[in-house]
């Protein structure tokens, strides 16, 4: 009756290992990831990383205030434009004039100056002084408006002198808001207000800062960056420009380990810039006795035209613009280990440890143990 029992173990352990694909798995293999592009219709690219594909990587320009917007130097002029409030004060040289009090007696002086009430800049760019007029101050500094206003009182006023002074700048002011800050319109000192200034003066961000981006709008151009790279490049902190705004946008960045990874989940980052030695690290590594060392994929989406680069002979699939690309590490090479340690992981990006094939061949085992264990004890009873 052994030979029965060895009959049914067999066939048992072939229909297992011809139908591999119904054991438990974590996901494809290192073989089904690999066979599977035909070339007429790559659904993906497998790229194996090496100097040069870290090369490519590195002379990609990620989005840049200065790249962009180019302008380290403060504004030129502070001008006043429409919307603001001014404050005009005149003085004169004696008592007695237009905009001083009378002389009460020989000793008395009386006042000398006035202070014209504050008053908007109308839509037409300009403001009323009492005896000077309509004065047209939109796009002036406020010592070309007092000299404007000195100009119309000569020959009225007894030798007058005016200060203005901008109490409220709609039009130099720039607009912060976002779930990250309190929000606020910042106006703009005429020293110059860089972009963490401004976001300072509206409270500061609530949340840290690896969480933050900051996007920046002028006009028809916007950039959006970590705000790590604000605190971190001199060169990324720009002079803000009147009218400009400023988003602060609280997005955590996360990326997925699964597979024969020590503890597959999501991970979020708690600093800019870790590395796929740092993300299988903080994972617990891989799985001594499942993980397959030479398969250790990472999946990212990347542009056409970056795609294109790494593989130029390739025409993969293309969704609005991007490219599925895996690139693959053999961990069983130490070069890989310093490859993984300059390369950068990406916000989604998605980290798959594949098992080895010793991992299927204990399954089938396990199975064959499972299944022969009760069909030999039947046969020992069957007398």
């Amino acid at each position: 009756m052994t030979g029965w029992v060895r009959f049914i173990a067999m066939g048992l352990l072939a229909g297992a290992a011809a139908g591999c694909t119904v054991l438990p798995s974590s996901g494809p293999s290192r073989t089904e990831i690999e066979t599977q592009q035909p070339d007429d219709d790559q659904r993906y690219l497998l790229i194996d990383v090496d100097d040069r594909t870290l090369h490519l990587m590195q002379q990609q320009r990620p989005p840049s205030f200065g790249g962009r917007f180019g302008d380290y130097r403060p504004p030129s002029r502070y001008v006043v434009g429409v919307g603001d409030t001014l404050s005009v004060t005149i003085w004169e040289a004696a008592a007695g004039g237009l905009f001083s009090g009378p002389v009460i007696d020989r000793l008395g002086t009386g006042s000398r100056s006035a202070a014209i009430p504050e008053q908007q800049v109308a839509q037409d760019g300009s403001i009323t002084v009492p005896y000077a007029g309509r004065i047209p101050v939109a796009g002036k500094t406020t010592s070309q408006i007092e000299q404007t206003v000195v100009d119309r009182l000569a020959g009225k006023a007894i030798e007058p002198q005016a200060v203005v002074v901008v109490t409220r700048s709609v039009s130099n002011s720039a607009t912060v808001l976002g779930e990250a800050t309190t929000g606020a319109i910042v106006p703009l000192s005429p020293r110059g207000d860089r972009v963490l200034d401004v976001i300072a003066a509206a409270g500061g961000i609530k949340v840290p800062a690896h969480e933050v981006f900051v996007r920046l709008s002028r006009g028809n151009a916007t950039v959006t960056l970590p705000m790590q790279r604000l605190l971190n490049d001199p060169k990324e902190d720009v002079y803000v420009r009147p009218l400009d705004k400023i988003v602060v946008i609280r997005d955590p960045q996360t990326f997925t380990v699964f597979g024969a990874a020590g503890h597959p989940t999501v991970v979020p980052f708690d600093a800019l810039g870790i590395t796929l030695e740092e993300a299988v690290a903080r994972v617990g590594g891989l799985v001594d006795n499942r993980a397959d060392p030479s398969g250790v994929y990472l999946m990212r989406l990347e542009p056409v035209s970056f795609a294109t680069q790494l593989r130029p002979d390739a025409r993969p699939l293309e969704a609005y613009g991007h490219v599925r690309v895996i690139y693959r590490w053999n961990m069983r090479d130490p070069n890989f280990i310093f490859l993984a340690r300059g390369f950068r992981i990406r916000n989604k990006d998605a980290i798959y440890v594949a098992n080895a094939p010793l991992s299927d061949l204990q399954k089938i085992t396990s199975v064959f143990n499972s299944v022969a264990q009760p069909v030999a004890t039947t046969v020992a009873v069957v007398p």
